[in-house]
């Protein structure tokens, strides 16, 4: 009897699966579906996914032989395996790609998956012996004391000293630093105690406690509110005091390093990064702790969505309106949506926060479809920020700049803080006028008889560009209809200002 085939799944543009015998020939099942095996492909050799096993249907003709499966078991299994062939009929995209996409660069060549100890930084003896030695308020300085206790975990040493592999590097290679492992998953030696929650977070809360299963929630909070604190306390309730697991998705990389932070300190785990951020060999790493369930809580932005949850507890999307959660290239999905069909498949909560929802976020609460949990308040002390609109029209203005803004600034540089000044017109000036007979610099590229498009004004008045085209020229000497002189940068863009 024939052994049943390979229908596996190629990170190719094809809407298929492709038969292959099992390596070897030996018998393949139903338990093989969700290894990942390597196939000739023409010429080539691809890494793809076993999508279903069985006979071959009708006389199908010579199949070529697998090379070798790179998996003990399947990798892809279970429900991530189903949402991946979801969203391949979601959005008629082939299985292939979808769960390329699903996996890590370092998992798509078909790397093995990576041991998940946990990897420390430590003095050797001669490190401790020269450690005062180095110049002070350097990094490798400043690593060398974050060391002079012991060894601490390469993650904690993320929030303790600010690009501390490059120091590492230098030391290492001096022999005055090694890596070495841990005995146990590294976090902080303890978690640091929370606020008491307000009226409305305790209200949240209890109605998160009170969900059971699937549950989409919105919980519309404005700023300062404290939404995170829910996010924490529904974490240490439902997930670490259960032993489960939770996924919190982030808009943006720059949010990441942030909330790491506060979520270390507070839950006193190891909270797990996931994003574009990392180098490949992290990704994989902390891919692979979600698989094996050795991450209890999982941070990341978009592509976060795909870790493995075999423990789930709880899904948290913040800031869900964010448009960065749409992939926009490759596989278009987004984020959200795909964070509710796991939550459903997973059978758990999934909190949507916003201080503005999306539209359809915001129907989906008001039909009743979602939970919609409100935070009216903010936390603690914080106060509304005060606006002041100035009506600058009969004002003498600098650069665009009234006095009375000019002096906010002022007090704000005296008092030890930061400005932020908006504008959104580039360069100096967005257009180049002639005040004696009204000409205009217009693009000769993008301009029509019936329309002239105006060449905005740079580097202080010295190069015209079109921001449409991006045509350069120089600034003319004259204007070219009257020969005028009386050439005026009219208007005011950021580098005017600065």
């Amino acid at each position: 009897m024939a052994p049943d085939i390979l229908r596996i799944a190629l990170p190719l543009p094809l809407p298929r699966l492709f038969d292959y015998l099992p390596p070897g020939s030996v018998a393949a099942g139903p338990e093989d579906v969700g290894r990942r095996v390597r196939v000739p492909f023409g010429p080539r050799e691809l890494v793809g996914v076993v999508a279903a096993t069985g006979p071959a249907e009708g006389e199908a003709p010579a199949l070529r032989e697998a090379l070798a499966w790179l998996d003990d078991e399947p990798l892809v299994r279970g429900e991530l395996l189903a949402t991946a062939r979801w969203l391949a009929r979601y959005l008629h995209a082939p299985l292939g790609e979808v769960l390329a996409t699903a996996l890590p660069a370092a998992l798509r060549r078909g790397e093995p998956l990576p041991d998940t100890a946990t990897w420390a930084r430590a003095l050797t003896g001669e490190g401790r012996a020269a450690a005062g030695s180095l110049r002070a308020g350097g990094r490798p300085r400043r690593l060398a004391e974050a060391l002079r206790a012991g060894p601490v975990s390469e993650d904690l040493l993320d929030d303790l000293v600010d690009g501390w592999r490059a120091a590492a590097r230098s030391l290492q290679e001096r022999g005055l630093l090694a890596r070495v492992p841990l005995p146990g998953p590294a976090g902080p030696a303890s978690a640091l105690p929370g606020p008491v929650p307000t009226a409305e977070q305790s209200e949240a809360l209890d109605a998160l406690r009170a969900a059971e299963g699937f549950a989409p929630v919105l919980l519309e909070g404005i700023t300062g509110s404290g939404k995170t604190e829910v996010y924490l306390q529904a974490i240490e309730e439902r997930c670490l005091a259960r032993g489960r697991q939770a996924l919190v998705l982030v808009p943006e990389i720059g949010l990441t390093p942030q909330m790491l932070g506060r979520f270390r300190s507070r839950l006193g785990v190891p909270v797990h990064a996931l994003h574009s951020g990392l180098n490949d060999g992290e990704r994989a790493r902390a891919w692979a702790a979600a698989w094996r369930g050795e991450a209890r809580v999982v941070v990341g932005t978009r592509s976060a969505v795909f870790a493995p949850l075999p423990a789930a507890g709880l899904i948290v999307v913040d800031e869900e309106h964010d448009a960065s959660y749409k992939q926009q290239d490759g596989i278009r999905y987004h984020a959200r949506d795909v964070a509710l069909v796991r939550g459903k498949a997973l059978d758990v909560p999934v909190l949507l926060g916003s201080a503005t929802p999306s539209l359809e976020t915001l129907h989906q609460a008001r039909t009743g479809r979602y939970a919609h949990l409100r935070l009216r308040s903010r936390a603690g002390d914080a106060k509304p920020p005060r606006v002041r609109v100035l009506d600058v029209r009969k004002r003498p203005l600098q650069a665009g700049l009234s006095e009375e803004l000019l002096a906010a600034i002022r007090a704000a540089l005296a008092a030890g803080g930061q400005v932020l000044v908006f504008r959104n017109r580039r360069g100096y000036a967005p257009v180049l006028l002639c005040h004696d007979c009204g000409w205009r610099a217009a693009c000769p590229r993008c301009s029509t008889p019936a329309r002239g498009i105006a060449m905005t004004v740079h580097a202080g008045g010295r190069r015209l560009q079109c921001h449409h085209c991006g045509a350069r020229r120089p600034v003319p000497m004259a204007c070219p209809d009257c020969a005028s002189l009386a050439l005026q940068p009219q208007g005011v863009g950021t580098e005017r200002i600065e």
